[in-house]
């Protein structure tokens, strides 16, 4: 007998988002109005009813099928159900805020769901609070998304401040912001830099290691080549290797659930005479390497000095 053939991939886009978030809207325009299924059978699961309704006549005419599910059926035996009666190449997930991740997570799904994309929908006018109130949620809903869009912005959203913070805690989600009609704002990464990057060695003030970080991390290749240098607290992870070693700042963000380590990974001959939290003064050159759990390029440092050096006056990072 010849090999078995594979299992097709069924990819599963996930909307996530609290009640009234634009989930519903976002899903309709995607479906109806730009064509997104092309005509294939398409599962969408909805486990909240909002304001904002489906047309599930108009639904299936386009060979889409809704479902609600409450959480008491979002197990493995309901969703072979589904599949099994729907046959659908590629699922949708309207998810509920509420939930826990792991609900999802953790369960079986059908043999060849793939969740390819994860996107986090949120309302700019309530974001502040919701962080407040709900930040442990928030927190999961932000740092698991390949893209967040916030959606009903005016000139009193936060952009930058909100900005910053998310990419402090998911270094590769797309951030998008749009206004009250709909229309995405064009967001090209680029920050007002208070250091001069064209300089032979970039010398960080102790305040603008936060601005550094979110630079680098929106554009690598802008940094590669460069010599930099600044004052950074050492974090050994247990799992590298005896010559590296993580210089970076504790940041205070808005939407962490405590505070967030943030540096990237430093290639040093001495590093094992460090030891975590010790203050040092880094000085080498800019490199790029690929990170498998942000799936994409993203800094390193190769150092030429490691010097000891006295704590920053501000021991937390801000990026408002």
């Amino acid at each position: 007998m010849g090999p078995k053939n594979p299992v097709n991939e069924i990819p599963v886009y996930m909307f996530m988002g609290f009640l009234e978030s634009g989930k519903t809207t976002f899903a309709n325009e995607t479906l109806i109005d730009r064509g997104f299924t092309e005509g294939e059978p398409t599962l969408l699961l909805v486990c909240e009813e909002g304001i904002e309704e489906y047309d599930e006549e108009y639904l299936k005419s386009q060979n889409i099928f809704l479902e609600y599910i409450d959480e008491n059926k979002l197990n493995t035996e309901y969703l072979l159900d589904l599949q099994d009666k729907y046959k659908p190449t590629r699922v949708m997930i309207e998810y509920n805020g509420t939930w826990k991740m792991d609900k999802l997570f953790s369960i079986r799904v059908p043999k060849g769901w793939t969740v390819v994309q994860v996107i986090t929908f949120v309302d700019a006018s309530t974001f502040d609070v919701y962080v407040a109130n709900m930040k442990s949620m928030m927190m999961e809903q932000l740092s698991t998304a390949d893209m967040i869009i916030f959606n009903r912005c005016d000139e009193n959203t936060k952009r930058a401040e909100y900005r910053r913070s998310i990419k402090a805690v998911n270094r590769r989600a797309q951030v998008i912001f749009e206004n009250k009609d709909g229309l995405a704002e064009v967001d090209d990464g680029e920050l007002d830099l208070p250091y001069d990057i064209n300089q032979p060695v970039i010398e960080l003030l102790d305040d603008d290691y936060g601005i550094f970080y979110i630079d680098a991390c929106d554009n690598p290749d802008k940094y590669v080549g460069k010599t930099i240098k600044f004052k950074a607290m050492v974090h050994k992870p247990k799992e590298y290797k005896i010559n590296e070693f993580v210089p970076g700042r504790f940041a205070m963000t808005c939407c962490a659930d405590d505070i967030a380590f943030i540096g990237f990974k430093c290639y040093f001959d001495a590093a094992k005479h460090l030891t975590d939290r010790q203050w040092v003064m880094v000085t080498g050159e800019i490199e790029k390497e690929f990170y498998p759990e942000f799936e994409g390029d993203g800094p390193v440092i190769r150092a030429k000095k490691v010097e000891p050096a006295k704590p920053a006056e501000e021991e937390l990072v801000y990026f408002n």
